[in-house]
C-alpha cells in the first residue's frame, strides 16, 4: 500500500447560477460523473455535502464551485480525467464556466488515510501561482510522491 495519496482541487467560475437553464446539462451530468469517479481505479474520496456533490459549497466565492478529491496516484487521476466519460463534459467546460486568470487546478501529496481540507486546498492553489513544486503541481508537471522521491 502506498504511503501517500494524491489530493486534487479544481475550481470553476460559473457563467450563470447553478440552477439556470444555461447550466442544466452540467448539473444533469453530475451524478453520472461522480458515480464514474467513485467506480474508477484509484479513487479514494471526494468532498460532498448531503446532496451528494459539492456544488452548494462555495469557499472561494458565490460564483465559484469546488471539486476536491483524493486518488491513489497521478496515473489513476489522469485515467479518470482523460480516458472515461468525464472527458466529454470537460471538453464543454467553456459553455458553463468563465476562464480564470489564475490557476484553477492543483495537485499535492498527502499521507494515505488523511483527507485534505478546503483550507489546505486553497493554500496549495495559492502556492501554485509561484509555479509548480513538490508542494503544489499539475497533471502537466507532476511530482513524484514523497515515498518515491526518497527511494
Amino acid at each position: 500500500m502506498a504511503d501517500h495519496h494524491l489530493a486534487q482541487l479544481n475550481i470553476a467560475r460559473l457563467r450563470a447560477p447553478i440552477d439556470s437553464p444555461e447550466l442544466a446539462d452540467f448539473v444533469a451530468r453530475l451524478p453520472e460523473i461522480n458515480e464514474l469517479a467513485e467506480r474508477s481505479p484509484g479513487y479514494v474520496w471526494r468532498l460532498q455535502d448531503e446532496s451528494g456533490d459539492a456544488t452548494a459549497l462555495r469557499p472561494f466565492g458565490a460564483d465559484i464551485i469546488v471539486n476536491l478529491t483524493v486518488w491513489r496516484s497521478v496515473e489513476s487521476l489522469r485515467g479518470f480525467v482523460y480516458r472515461t466519460a468525464h472527458l466529454e463534459p470537460m471538453r464543454r467546460r467553456r459553455e458553463w464556466f468563465v476562464p480564470l486568470d489564475r490557476p484553477h487546478l492543483v495537485l499535492w501529496w498527502i499521507p494515505a488515510g488523511v483527507l485534505p481540507t478546503v483550507t489546505e486546498a486553497a493554500e496549495r492553489l495559492e502556492l501554485l501561482t509561484a509555479g509548480p513544486s513538490p508542494e503544489a503541481f499539475t497533471l502537466r508537471e507532476p511530482y513524484p510522491s514523497p515515498g518515491a522521491r526518497a527511494a
